[in-house]
């Protein structure tokens, strides 16, 4: 991590460098066909350049905290116009008791330069004001461009982060689960062992190195939803009733994992805690514009324990979360209705929001 600072930090000097000799040089070139005198063009132009390097970096590093930290506008606005007159004294300065001095035979065809008069004269230094702050403008405006962009990437960075960890808080769980599941058929040796360690192999595959990316084929999460309930199924028997409708265009991308957790919990908090008939149907059609997604589950007849409730809890609020960092703003409506017998969710995805 040091590196990478220090490697930004060179890089954002060696910039600045560039600028100023490219700001150098333009300044040369304007006025070079027209003085003769090559030296003294030189170091006119150097005296200029130094006084604007000054004034620029007083402005980025000292006057500018002041406004956007502090808030302190009037401050900022006095100590400005202080340093931009200072700078201009200054350039003034080397002027009078410098170039004056070194090059009077090119001062003698030129107007009068007399230093109290020329800092006194509101004119002159009114004039001279855009010049003299003219790099420091670029170089703000560039400097407040490049922070934008690192706003945007550590942005992007944090919401990477929030997603991997809110992914691995649902990963486990769901093994634990399936697992949970083959541990049951290896104590009955149950012949369908096989069948479920080949979909378990599956699932497992599919989450480990499948779902990095953002965003995935609906179809691959149809084909998750699917060796899941196969694998609840063979764990439930007769007593679950399920039906699973879904109307996919294979060309629409979602998040992954998001539908499966809703499955999930309508499996860990429906018919888990349920001993009789338990009911789950399940309802995915997409489009080029939305994905719709519906799920209900009836719910046990006995009170949930408080620990299981804190978990159902727990899952529906990482589901918010990934779902305000994947699809922010109006891109998602999720609705939640329980009922007596009933837990139903409706989700809705905007489709081109990926």
């Amino acid at each position: 991590m040091k590196e990478l600072h220090h490697m930004f930090k060179s890089r954002k000097t060696i910039g600045h460098i560039i600028f100023w000799c490219v700001m150098l040089l333009y300044y040369i070139s304007s006025a070079w066909p027209h003085e003769k005198d090559k030296l003294f063009l030189l170091e006119r132009m150097l005296a200029k350049t130094t006084v604007q390097f000054i004034l620029a970096y007083a402005f980025i590093y000292i006057l500018l905290p002041l406004f956007i930290v502090k808030k302190k506008k009037l401050l900022f606005i006095v100590l400005g116009l202080a340093a931009v007159y200072c700078a201009y004294v200054s350039h003034t300065a080397i002027r009078c008791f410098y170039l004056l001095p070194k090059y009077p035979e090119i001062y003698q065809y030129r107007p009068p330069l007399n230093f109290i008069e020329r800092i006194t004269n509101g004119y002159a230094f009114m004039g001279s004001i855009t010049g003299l702050i003219f790099p420091a403008i670029i170089l703000i405006v560039i400097d407040y461009y490049r922070k934008q962009k690192e706003i945007i990437s550590l942005r992007e960075q944090k919401k990477t982060t929030e997603l991997q960890l809110l992914k691995h808080q649902l990963n486990p769980h769901f093994l634990f689960n399936t697992l949970n599941n083959l541990y049951a058929l290896a104590l009955k040796k149950s012949d369908q062992t096989p069948e479920v360690i080949e979909k378990l192999s599956d699932i497992l595959d599919y989450i480990l190195y499948q779902c990095e990316a953002r965003y995935v084929s609906v179809s691959n999460e149809v084909k998750l939803i699917e060796n899941y309930i196969s694998l609840e199924k063979v764990r439930y028997g007769k007593r679950l009733n399920i039906t699973f409708d879904s109307q996919v265009n294979n060309e629409v991308k979602i998040a992954p994992l998001l539908l499966l957790t809703f499955v999930e919990n309508a499996f860990k908090h429906g018919v888990n805690q349920e001993i009789n008939q338990a009911s789950i149907n399940i309802k995915l059609i997409t489009s080029n514009e939305k994905i719709a997604f519906c799920i209900e589950n009836t719910k046990p007849k006995t009170e949930l324990t408080d620990n299981n409730q804190s978990r159902s809890a727990i899952g529906l609020s990482n589901i918010e979360k990934q779902l305000q960092l994947l699809y922010p703003g109006n891109q998602y409506s999720l609705k939640i209705n329980e009922e007596k017998d009933s837990f139903k969710v409706k989700l809705t995805l905007d489709a081109n929001g990926v």
